[in-house]
């Protein structure tokens, strides 16, 4: 089968919030984003998500304020409208249908908006123009444009066009590339960044063989982003530095910093009264700062990206998605409230943000089944590679999971794969697999009772088997559902052992290619192994040690439904990823979709629904049980089924009708208060008359 109508992919929890620069509202009261196909809306003073916009069916792309409705905001998006919005509501006000390229932001199509709702007059249409929003600036009530496109500069003033370059070539003109511009509110003066450090400011452009720049330096790399606040008194800067730099505009020589923001940054925002700064960070949060030198709020959204060398994990406790946090940390990410529940600090040592140093990093991560304890392993590729093994148990009265045992070196090579056995009341085990041809079984040991001390010392863990294969190199390993198997690969070889007496059982072999992954069935499938390579998918049946069947497919990444018998298979190359859903006992899928995303698809997880998934098609009753998260290199993807989106918009609706009866309720308490009010002081003054009538008389 093929995928169907009834299923699509979505940009769900977890989307990129600093995916462009967010909007502070007229009264600084509150912070507009987007976030994937929606846009959110923060307190600015609580960092709580007061609305989702939703309504776009593809990724958002931009956002303005509405300049004839200081309560209403402009959103475009990839599937080619523009939609007006009363933020403060939550409703949609209208669509329009661009009949244009898919905008790419509000900058581009600024312009188009503001022909057709409020300006009737000239359009201006601009080519060769980055599509980077940095790069493109309005100034002195849009009568000049500031557009950068790597090393030339072009300005539009009163309909002229004017272009400038820095007349360098080679590494140098690399370096003097143009990163982002910024026009002032009131001066003929325009801001550019450099991928040198340096700020230029130019000046006298109405006549183009007489402009002049001035330059300032402070930055060690490339400027992200530069923003005057409103009244032009101030130049904002921010970079990799993970410092807000403050300029005095006409006295450039004078700057405050506000440093340690926690990670580089990208954008900068100012509130239209100048009282709230605003920055947007690599790691994807929002940091919003009051009265220039005080940041009053954070907003995290998921961290993710290149950066994501663990397996994506449910944490069984919580419910929400653990991996890869900002360096040295786990994220715990919410996916019902889509936001951050907090960072877990592994490494445990201040990170320096400069590249081409060597740092510790975290490489791999596992939770057992009942989220009792976590694995992690730390690494440092210096001149030798430093690998540590840290397990963590969980402390119920923090809530969170504190170091228990670190190992050092606990292979002679980096590790390859961590997995914990189904935990059971007797005993947990940690298995760790390491290109140094071992695989090592670890489990928890108590402190020994017959010494007769009395000790404060905690159960800790340690090495309770080594194995190998022949000399070969183990890649991954798997075990089964009830934890009685446990499978490691070496090479083209599938090696079976027993945990309980660390018996090699059997092994199984389907050459060529070396096995990268491995999945056994689970439920009625629990007798199948599942393996990939390269070139072929093999399912193997563990009662007969024989191939089953095999087909050939370029599986990056093989998943088990824990609450079925699916398995996701995701293939394809480096441009594109197909999806393939089956149980092992049948080789034809029942679900598949080509080209589910770009890119190649590494990281996925399925996560359990609090309740099951009622009134689906046949071709999307896999998502019964479990929703399928897969991460690609700059977002997290989900499927969203026809029930589920129905369900989300009779929600909408109903949430909709209440917050308009809301105001009808307060706008007839309104009316009757102020009756009674007038009644009740008509009263007063007819008793006051009556009482002066009767002093009179």
């Amino acid at each position: 089968m093929v995928a169907h109508a009834d299923t699509r992919v979505v940009h769900r929890g977890g989307s990129k919030i600093n995916f462009r620069a967010p909007v502070i509202t007229q009264d600084s009261r509150f912070l507009i984003c987007v976030s994937g196909e929606c846009i959110k809306v923060f307190s600015t003073s609580t960092e709580e998500c007061i609305h989702h916009l939703q309504g776009h069916k593809e990724l958002v792309t931009g956002l303005v304020l509405n300049p004839s409705n200081h309560l209403q905001v402009f959103s475009c998006s990839e599937d080619g409208t523009i939609r007006l919005w009363d933020f403060t509501d939550g409703i949609l006000i209208r669509v329009t249908l661009l009949h244009l390229k898919t905008p790419s932001t509000l900058h581009s199509t600024r312009v188009v908006v503001e022909q057709h709702v409020m300006v009737k007059g000239h359009t201006i249409v601009f080519q060769s123009v980055s599509t980077d929003p940095k790069c493109i600036a309005f100034g002195q009530g849009v009568r000049m444009h500031a557009l950068t496109h790597s090393l030339t500069h072009s300005l539009t003033h009163s309909h002229t066009v004017f272009g400038f370059a820095l007349g360098t070539s080679g590494e140098m003109a690399a370096r003097n590339a143009f990163t982002c511009v910024a026009c002032h509110p009131k001066d003929d003066c325009i801001a550019t960044g450099h991928g040198d450090g340096k700020i230029r400011l130019w000046r006298n452009f109405n006549q183009e063989k007489e402009y002049t720049f001035s330059t300032v330096h402070w930055h060690h790399s490339g400027v992200n982003a530069l923003c005057f606040t409103p009244e032009g008194t101030n130049l904002l800067s921010g970079g990799l530095e993970s410092v807000l730099v403050q300029w005095r505009y006409g006295q450039e020589g004078q700057k405050d910093f506000l440093p340690r923001l926690g990670s580089s940054i990208k954008e900068i925002v100012v509130s239209p009264d100048g009282s709230l700064f605003c920055t947007s960070h690599t790691d994807n949060k929002i940091t919003v700062i009051k009265n220039c030198t005080k940041v009053s709020a954070v907003i995290q959204g998921l961290v993710h990206g290149d950066g994501v060398k663990t397996a994506l994990m449910v944490d069984p406790r919580t419910k929400a998605l653990v991996l890869n946090g900002k360096p040295g940390h786990l994220q715990f990410y919410s996916l019902q409230r889509d936001q951050q529940l907090y960072n877990l600090d592994i490494v445990q040592q201040e990170y320096i943000n400069q590249s081409n140093l060597d740092q510790f990093e975290v490489v791999k991560a596992a939770l057992d089944s009942r989220g009792s304890w976590l694995a992690t392993v730390e690494q440092r590729s210096a001149k030798e590679v430093e690998i540590s093994l840290k397990l963590w148990a969980f402390d119920e009265h923090t809530q969170s999971f504190v170091l228990n045992t670190t190992i050092s070196a606990p292979h002679d090579g980096p590790i390859s794969e961590i997995c914990f056995s189904p935990s059971s009341q007797n005993s947990t085990t940690l298995v760790s697999v390491s290109l140094d041809g071992h695989f090592k079984a670890w489990q928890l040991t108590q402190p020994d009772p017959s010494d007769g001390k009395q000790s404060d010392e905690e159960a800790s863990w340690s090495c309770d088997f080594v194995g190998d294969y022949h000399s070969l190199e183990p890649k991954c390993c798997c075990f089964s559902a009830d934890g009685s198997l446990l499978a490691v690969s070496f090479k083209e070889v599938v090696t079976v052992w027993s945990p309980a007496s660390w018996d090699l059982l059997t092994t199984l072999s389907q050459p060529p290619g070396a096995i990268q992954d491995l999945c056994f069935g689970r439920l009625s499938c629990s007798k199948y192994l599942l393996g990939a390579t390269d070139k072929n998918l093999c399912c193997w049946n563990l009662l007969t040690c024989s191939l089953e069947w095999s087909t050939a497919l370029d599986v990056s990444l093989l998943l088990a439904d824990p609450l079925s018998e699916n398995v996701a298979a995701f293939c394809g190359a480096e441009k594109t990823t197909d999806l393939f859903v089956f149980r092992p006992s049948e080789p034809r899928p029942h679900f598949s979709q080509q080209a589910l995303c770009t890119g190649r698809v590494t990281r996925a997880v399925f996560a359990p629904r609090d309740e099951p998934l009622d009134g689906c098609e046949e071709s999307s009753q896999w998502l019964n049980r479990s929703q399928l998260y897969f991460l690609t290199h700059n977002m997290l993807l989900t499927f969203l089924t026809k029930p589920e989106e129905e369900r989300l918009m009779a929600l909408s609706k109903q949430v909709a009708v209440l917050k308009k009866h809301k105001q009808e309720f307060l706008h007839t308490s309104c009316l009757l208060f102020i009756s009674l009010f007038i009644s009740q002081f008509a009263l007063t003054l007819s008793a006051i008359m009556t009482l002066v009538l009767s002093i009179l008389t």
